[in-house]
């Protein structure tokens, strides 16, 4: 391939023309040298060096004739350098199956400009494309950039390259992708300048000023305003603060002052008071002063400005302060990533909503720790950041690892559908050339963080032993989910769900995965399937698990005798869970009930959206939600004694033109529970029995669905939609009730775990948090450490009334 001398132009509509000509060393290296120095261009591999250092690179470049060098110019100013050169002559040809009629290429864009030009770079990139697909020999181009260049990624995606395998290259840890010249044909129509920032993984962080250009003041401004409004309404909800009273306003709106441990510094807003003891704060009205004179409204001053009040213990305070910070600079990134709008968000796919969500858990106030995550880890894996990455894959000693799984998924048949022949074949030969025999090891996946910040590491002797070996990326892509280690295969969306130990601080766990549940998992799939699928309410309701139905562990020997709990007997386990796609079918659509409480940048909530876009009144639209959601649990509890934790990151709603038509539960591993010991269970899941106080029990509903989730819709509803709470409360007394009419032979139970009695227990998240940020709960007693304060009204209270069993 010799370098053309014409010069190759093309326009397009709404931007303009882009000229792309000949590389000249005499006129082009003095700016390419200023561009490869600077932090962006980290993966050029080209910085420090001196503008001789460039002209003698490219000169020794532009030698053979099948490299060639090309700069693109836009209105006159070079806007890229394109390197152009035959895979079947280059190193790659040695990692890949290369075929003459490839053609790689190596693309650095110019800075950024000020001001920027919209869509900039993705009309660079697609004049690169047409310009290398006027060779008509060229069917196939290959990028290879450095795995952690997820810029590079999200462009090239956008643009039509399919992700493939991860390759060792002696310089980089390299990611293939390829675009073959009829798959850009097939979509070039469809193609059209994102309205966002392509989830932000544009401006991936690979230096230091990266990692931190979403801390803008507007952006960082409005974080703290949102985290204080939400945590004097948690910290209230859950009587720990008691704003008071300083006026009555009109429609149920009251003005309230808050005083700090140190009485000169107040907040002042305006509030309703609904349901649940929940404030529904005026975002604007939120005012802080001290000595009367106005202040910014600051989260880390304000947790520290309440800490005798909050009763943090002087040694964890620092710990979760760091997790309040980390969740304003989570919240900053959201603000300014581009999510679509809620109206847009309505018709999106699972993936898009999955990675748009602004809020983590709706009850903790410091929700979005994940301590361990330094700034670069956290545009790799977070799941706002949207960016997809490989898998690592260790092979474990079967005198150490252990696999289970359900008895018709042998070890085999599941390894067989989650890699393909290549890469098995690929994984067998490291072990070969290390001396090994393939049937003495398990594969195991595991999230790349994992093994280079602590298995690594932790796990040394068993790897300097031969007993763990590292087996390179497989070659399917991943995006994190909202529960951040659950990770969902973007590359072949009906394969499983991947759940990985990833041994981060959020939200008062080591996010580990113990053997002592997973071991036991594929077990409780199938007696929880049998139990529940031959329900005839399940079956008309539609409900499903997303069972968890295969797992591998390795415990490290040097921990054992620690017990399973122990944060180093957990880091070193996966699990498959089943993808919802099993369970959809043509014309549905699955979403994370998280989406239901989702604003987004504007103000405007996602809910409305979805029950606008309907067709539906709200009342039938919320009937139907009910319907899917609460009722199977409901039924759940009555007829076996049997809870969840169906908190909304772990329920995925199926909708059909956007009305819910079923739920899918998933995290059933750790949390399922039997609260009845007359239910008989097998000897190996005697664990899933809580011994659990009668007037705990149904607290499963009033807290984790009531108070967990409801409560967070009702302001929405009222606020957005003009339909009041009571509204809500009605019709989910009615769905209730409705259950009731339908089993009359339960009606003891009814009565004896009365969802209509005057009031329920209040059980505090945030009082666990700031009792132990590192281990809220006991797991081998779910009950013994739970934080209550008092009781709160029932809001089902008010629609009590006999069954009618008459009618049944």
């Amino acid at each position: 391939m010799s370098t053309e001398q014409q010069v190759f132009k093309t326009r397009y509509q709404d931007f303009g023309e882009i000229v792309i000509r000949p590389f000249s060393i005499a006129s082009d290296s003095k700016v390419l040298h200023d561009w490869v120095n600077r932090d962006y261009a980290v993966f050029w591999g080209m910085q420090q060096s001196s503008l001789d250092d460039v002209v003698k690179e490219y000169t020794k470049l532009m030698e053979p004739e099948d490299y060639d060098v090309f700069v693109g110019e836009y209105k006159g100013t070079i806007a890229f350098v394109l390197e152009r050169y035959v895979p079947t002559t280059d190193l790659i040809a040695d990692y890949y199956d290369a075929l003459p009629t490839d053609g790689g290429v190596h693309i650095i864009v110019a800075p950024p400009a000020s001001p920027k030009i919209p869509h900039f770079t993705w009309y660079m990139f697609r004049s690169i494309m047409d310009f290398v697909f006027s060779n008509t020999a060229i069917q196939r181009i290959l990028v290879e950039p450095d795995i952690r260049n997820k810029k590079m990624f999200a462009l090239c995606q956008r643009i039509g390259f399919g992700l493939d395998k991860v390759v060792e290259l002696p310089h980089k840890t390299a990611q293939l992708a390829f675009l073959t010249r009829s798959e850009y044909q097939k979509h070039i129509q469809l193609f059209t300048p994102s309205k966002r920032s392509a989830m932000n993984t544009l401006d991936n962080v690979v230096s230091p000023q990266q990692s931190i250009q979403h801390l803008t003041p507007e952006a960082w401004k409005q974080a703290n305003l949102l985290l204080v409004k939400k945590a004097i309404t948690e910290f209230a909800h859950e009587r720990i603060i008691t704003p008071a009273i300083t006026e009555e306003l009109e429609g149920g709106w009251k003005s309230y002052q808050l005083t700090a441990d140190q009485h000169d510094i107040v907040y002042a807003f305006k509030a309703k008071h609904l349901s649940l003891n929940q404030l529904m704060i005026a975002e604007s009205s939120l005012k802080k002063t001290v000595n009367g004179e106005d202040k910014t409204v600051d989260a880390v001053e304000f947790i520290k400005e309440f800490r005798g009040i909050l009763g943090i213990d002087t040694a964890k305070m620092p710990v979760y302060l760091e997790e309040i910070i980390s969740t304003l600079y989570g919240s900053a990134f959201k603000m300014l990533k581009g999510n679509p709008i809620a109206k847009d968000l309505a018709e999106a796919d699972f993936q898009t909503v999955e990675q748009s969500m602004t809020e983590g858990h709706p009850g903790f106030v410091a929700n979005n720790g994940r301590i361990g995550f330094d700034s670069s880890d956290y545009r790799s894996y977070a799941p706002e950041a949207g960016n997809s990455f490989s898998l690592m894959w260790l092979a474990g000693h079967k005198s150490k690892a252990v696999y289970a799984a359900i008895e018709s998924l042998p070890y085999e048949t599941l390894i067989r559908q989650e890699l393909d022949d290549a890469t098995i074949a690929q994984f067998n030969q490291v072990l070969k050339d290390k001396g090994h025999q393939p049937e003495d090891y398990l594969f195991l996946p595991i999230h790349p963080w994992q093994w280079f910040n602590k298995l690594a590491m932790v796990f040394a002797p068993e790897i300097a032993q031969g007993d763990l070996v590292c087996l390179g990326y497989g070659p399917d892509q991943y995006l994190a989910q909202q529960s951040i280690r659950t990770l969902f295969n973007i590359t072949n969306p009906s394969k499983f769900y991947t759940k990985s130990a990833l041994s981060i601080l959020n939200m008062g766990f080591m996010r580990g995965l113990p053997l002592y549940y997973l071991g036991t998992a594929p077990k409780m799939a199938v007696w929880l399937e049998n139990l529940l699928y031959n329900d005839a309410y399940i079956q008309e309701n539609g409900f499903r698990m997303l069972s968890e139905i295969g797992s591998v562990s390795y415990v490290n020997p040097y921990f054992k005798e620690f017990g399973p709990h122990n944060d180093y007997n957990k880091m070193l386990a996966s699990l498959w869970r089943e993808s919802p796609y099993a369970a959809v079918k043509e014309g549905q659509k699955p979403i994370t009930m998280a989406a239901l409480l989702h604003i987004d940048h504007e103000g405007n909530a996602l809910l409305p959206a979805y029950i606008k876009s309907s067709g539906l009144s709200t009342e039938n639209w919320l009937r139907a939600y009910l319907k899917a959601y609460l009722s199977p649990l409901v039924h759940c509890f009555y007829k076996y004694d049997l809870v969840f934790m169906p908190h909304g990151e772990n329920i995925i709603l199926v909708l059909e033109e956007n009305v819910p038509v079923y739920a899918l539960l998933k995290d059933i591993t750790e949390e399922a529970v039997i609260l009845n010991p007359d239910v008989a269970l097998p000897k190996e899941l005697e664990r899933m029995y809580a011994p659990v106080p009668e007037d705990v029990k149904l607290l499963s509903i009033f807290t984790d669905m009531f108070d967990g989730f409801f409560r967070y819709m009702t302001p929405i509803l009222e606020g957005q939609m003009e339909f009041g709470e009571a509204e809500f409360w009605k019709l989910v007394a009615e769905n209730i009730q409705e259950y009731q009419q339908r089993y009359p032979e339960l009606a003891d139970k009814f009565e004896r775990y009365d969802l209509f009695a005057e009031t329920f227990k209040l059980s505090c998240l945030n009082r666990l948090q700031l009792n132990n940020h590192k281990q809220m709960i006991d797991l081998d007693d779910p009950v013994a450490l739970l934080q209550f304060a008092g009781e709160l009204k029932n809001p089902l209270a008010v629609f009590k009334q006999e069954p009618n069993l008459q009618e049944a």
